[in-house]
């Protein structure tokens, strides 16, 4: 089963790799997300103020509906959309909404590439094609092996990066002080966010942190905890690019977009932040719980709609898709491998009473 060998080889990796500095580290995150879901009316409010102030256009979305039609009006003149990772995105089914409007959308996270080409969905945070294949990947790509996959979508996704008037992005976390980090190591994140005319970051209220070393902080715990010594690339924006290179007057938007946007999603999550789903918020989707999971192993990562696995039921449940709690065996293996300590099973332990109908 491709899920066992991904598994295996993650934890091989974070085993080299989590040492007592990371979970000392891992303790800070954790407070520095408790701080912030107590805080976050005043967080993104600060937020809001300190992104317009650096040139971003901001936006804020209730529900799944006011999110795409921001998105919508926004990409209106744009011919063709070019996506990074973006788990928002797909909670906002954006491709779909798109496509209906006659705009072209191309992801670009090869994973992601692979399923759009499959008509598949994501089944992991951070590896969208951990189900898939190597020999179905070759297949749905014309290809024989990994260098040609790889000269196949440097070909193709150039061609189309090259014609692209828009750009989708997700973030992994949101300074309030007005930075947007992005993790990656394809290199494809910085050419969305940075080549076509338009981009627009989509993300959670609930990535936004208090401070820039703060999220500085849960930056490294992500990439560590997914089972790396450092990304290839960690993004940080600051604002719409620009040179003073002449007279020192400020030109905007030289080289990189000359409109950046960022959308706000709620979909649930204000209202999960004073309920017994509070901790879902805590998550920095990592998706090391993910890979500890023996039932998300046995079902081929085939567990929930947008969101996967435990701590996707829990998602899915927020922001209103479906997943089946019972899945879960209470082992408690993604509490021990989370490096924030999420309580997964008793969140799904409550999903399991409400659908029986023994509390609301």
């Amino acid at each position: 089963m491709v899920i066992k060998k991904a598994r295996k080889n993650l934890t091989e990796r974070r085993l080299r790799i989590l040492n007592r500095e990371f979970f000392r580290l891992a303790e800070d995150v954790r407070k520095i997300k408790e701080h912030s879901i107590e805080n976050l009316e005043y967080l993104i409010d600060t937020a809001v103020k300190n992104l317009e102030k650096n040139g971003f256009e901001v936006y804020f979305a209730k529900n799944v509906r006011e999110g795409q039609k921001v998105v919508l009006d926004f990409f209106e003149d744009s011919s063709t959309v070019l996506k990074a990772k973006s788990m928002v995105s797909h909670e906002l089914d954006l491709n779909s909404a798109l496509s209906e409007k006659g705009i072209e959308v191309w992801e670009t996270d090869l994973g992601e590439l692979v399923i759009q080409m499959l008509n598949e969905r994501p089944r992991h945070m951070t590896m969208p094609a951990i189900h898939i294949k190597a020999e179905e990947a070759f297949k749905v790509l014309g290809v024989q092996d990994f260098e040609g996959l790889k000269a196949k979508v440097r070909k193709l996704l150039r061609e189309k990066l090259a014609r692209a008037d828009g750009g989708i992005t997700g973030a992994n976390v949101i300074s309030s002080d007005g930075s947007l980090f992005i993790i990656e190591n394809e290199g494809n994140a910085r050419l969305v966010s940075a080549l076509p005319e338009k981009v627009m970051t989509v993300t959670g209220v609930e990535k936004i942190v208090d401070s820039f070393s703060s999220a500085v902080k849960v930056s490294e715990v992500i990439w560590k905890s997914a089972g790396y010594y450092s990304p290839s690339y960690l993004n940080v924006i600051s604002g719409i690019s620009k040179s003073g290179d002449i007279e020192k007057r400020i030109i905007k938007g030289l080289h990189g977009p000359s409109k950046h946007a960022i959308l706000f999603l709620d979909n649930g999550r204000m209202k999960a932040r004073d309920s017994a789903f509070k901790e879902t918020l805590y998550c920095v989707r990592c998706g090391a719980c993910q890979f500890s999971c023996p039932s998300y192993e046995a079902l081929n990562a085939d567990w929930g709609t947008v969101y996967s696995g435990g701590i996707g039921a829990v998602w899915n449940y927020i922001t209103g898709s479906e997943s089946n709690p019972f899945y879960c065996l209470n082992c408690g293996a993604c509490v021990e491998t989370c490096p924030l300590r999420i309580d997964v099973p008793e969140m799904l332990r409550k999903l399991k009473m409400i659908k029986i109908g023994k509390i609301n």
